[in-house]
């Protein structure tokens, strides 16, 4: 995929480059003065620019800070060795307001220039203030800044190696894989390859859909219906019904999309008072596995069986702290012109969906011809035990592609959807999550080796809880964070490729969507005794795209 900006984006920029050796302070520093006022559809002033010194297992890089008129705030950060001729755009978690270095890390560290983003405002991250009655504001959050800070950092990239690019790609997880969506559907010439993980399907229809399980999952007064024994036995009922559907009963649900669970077979009879559910609670757990009435948005289903050990986690379950803030904030400031009385609290079922249209944050559009006729690749993975984006949304949504472009086959030249069996929102969870995503996508688009099949990994909890955070991060933790906690927060900072050294519990194969691995003898810890089994789990499992990039 080639994208021109103009004949020579950086030729105005090398002048002031050339006077110091490429790499060091000087030339670095230097670049805060050069010009991109003028650069087509992305009008850029940069600000600052300064080395940061190698450590903690990162090189040494040159941050270049700016923005794109009138206030989209960027960082692109450029090895300043060993650059490999690539550049990487990640994305934000929640609705953004800072720049995400953190996630840069990895591309750094495989030689990549990164670049991130606020996406055009300053915030918490789960606060809306930002957004209200500023449609300028909304437009850059939810689909201008990604694509002009794309358009900045190649003229930056390009001008400060004095090269062009060989290939640019964005990762990211969340409001970050919502983000890789739009630029699949609006700009599908910015990227080679996309990777987009649990993409917020519509923020309107989310934010629904959280208040909805929300709603079932706390009585009147505030107090969960579903305890924890309520939701071990629901656990266990899942597992009966579909663990052994694979083959082999590990405690994983192999196809949690196939699998259906029905509350009532564990509703409490006259004379039982532990073992089973109340008719509350029957109900409570029917309206988080259905999801919303289809009459209020897409019928995409609630949480997956296999998922209820997550519903009373606080981070990233149905009892999160912040939800409240989080659906008022998206009510009151994010759906443009809205009344201010308008909250999760109000949200009326029965007629309020009629509204939603108003908000600007779709990605839904599943015409992907563009992107495919581009030669793009767009590589998307949701965990099935994620309930804050509620998988079945990404399903839908690859379904109606297919329809779109018209076959299995045509799709999956190009796009392809991963289910990770037990995996919470964007990673952890009792699956194997750990996967090297990136190295999958460049081998798709640098080597034409389609993914039919990624492994991932379960990391041993107990390593990962022992482990050492980075300063910026073990910083914002309480100073009595649990080992769940540390736990959750070391999975998310692994660096990949996996060091080999890392103790890992089992591995497993991830097929394309709808094929889900099947135990087929051996070593059940070792992704090599699986086979793909699913919805054409016959056909020819090889189906590599060998057309040019």
């Amino acid at each position: 995929m080639v994208l021109v900006l103009m004949a020579a984006p950086w030729g105005a920029l090398a002048a002031t480059a050339e006077a110091e050796p490429a790499g060091t302070a000087a030339a670095c520093k230097a670049w805060e003065k050069n010009d991109l006022l003028e650069l087509r559809d992305a009008p850029t002033q940069l600000t600052a620019a300064h080395v940061v010194d190698a450590s903690d297992g990162m090189p040494s890089y040159c941050q270049v800070e700016g923005y794109v008129a009138p206030q989209v705030g960027f960082e692109v950060l450029l090895p300043v060795a060993n650059w490999n001729g690539k550049m990487m755009v990640v994305g934000e978690g929640g609705w953004a307001g800072s720049f995400n270095e953190l996630a840069c890390q990895n591309p750094l560290r495989r030689g990549y220039a990164c670049v991130t983003t606020d996406t055009g405002h300053k915030g918490k991250g789960d606060d809306g203030l930002w957004a209200a009655n500023n449609l300028s504001t909304q437009i850059d959050f939810a689909f201008r800044a990604i694509h002009v800070v794309t358009l900045a950092g190649r003229a930056i990239v390009g001008g400060y190696y004095g090269n062009d690019l060989k290939k640019v790609y964005f990762q990211s997880c969340s409001t970050g894989g919502y983000e890789g969506l739009v630029e699949a559907q609006r700009f599908p010439w910015d990227f080679d390859g996309i990777i987009a993980g649990a993409p917020d399907m519509d923020e309107a229809d989310l934010t629904m859909r959280m208040v909805w399980a929300e709603r079932a999952f706390y009585d009147g007064a505030g107090h969960p219906v579903l305890d924890a024994a309520a939701l071990e036995l629901l656990h266990q009922l899942a597992l009966g019904e579909c663990d052994a559907a694979d083959g082999l009963k590990d405690g994983l649900i192999s196809d949690p999309m196939g699998c259906r669970v029905d509350p009532a077979k564990v509703l409490c009879n006259a004379n039982q008072t532990s073992g089973c559910l109340s008719v509350t609670q029957v109900g409570a757990a029917q309206r988080i596995y259905n999801g919303p009435p289809h009459s209020a948005g897409r019928d995409v289903r609630g949480a997956l069986p296999g998922s209820e050990l997550v519903w009373t986690s606080k981070w990233g379950g149905l009892a999160s702290e912040g939800i409240d803030r989080y659906s008022d904030n998206f009510f009151k400031n994010m759906v443009y012109g809205a009344s201010q009385n308008w909250t999760g609290a109000t949200y009326d079922f029965d007629h309020d969906y009629t509204r939603l249209g108003l908000a600007v944050y779709t990605d839904t559009n599943p015409d992907l011809r563009h992107f495919k006729a581009a030669g793009g690749k767009l590589l998307v993975y949701q965990g099935g035990a994620d309930v804050l984006e509620k998988p079945g949304a990404i399903v839908d949504y690859y379904q109606t592609v297919e329809r779109v472009i018209g076959t299995r086959q045509a799709t999956q030249d190009f796009f392809r959807l991963f289910m990770v069996p037990g995996m919470n929102h964007c990673s952890g969870g009792q699956g194997a999550y750990a996967i090297d995503y990136l190295s999958y996508l460049e081998a798709w688009v640098e080597r034409h080796e389609a993914p039919d099949q990624m492994i991932g990994a379960h990391v041993n909890d107990a390593y990962l809880a022992a482990q050492p955070l980075p300063a910026s991060i073990e910083s914002t933790l309480p100073p009595d964070a649990t080992s769940e906690l540390r736990t959750l927060v070391a999975e998310s900072v692994l660096r990949y490729p996996l060091d080999p050294s890392i103790p890992l519990d089992f591995t497993r194969p991830m097929y394309p969507y709808p094929l889900y691995g099947r135990y087929a003898g051996g070593d059940p810890n070792q992704a090599s005794s699986f086979k793909p089994a699913g919805a054409g789990a016959n056909a020819s499992k090889t189906i590599h795209d060998r057309s040019a990039p």
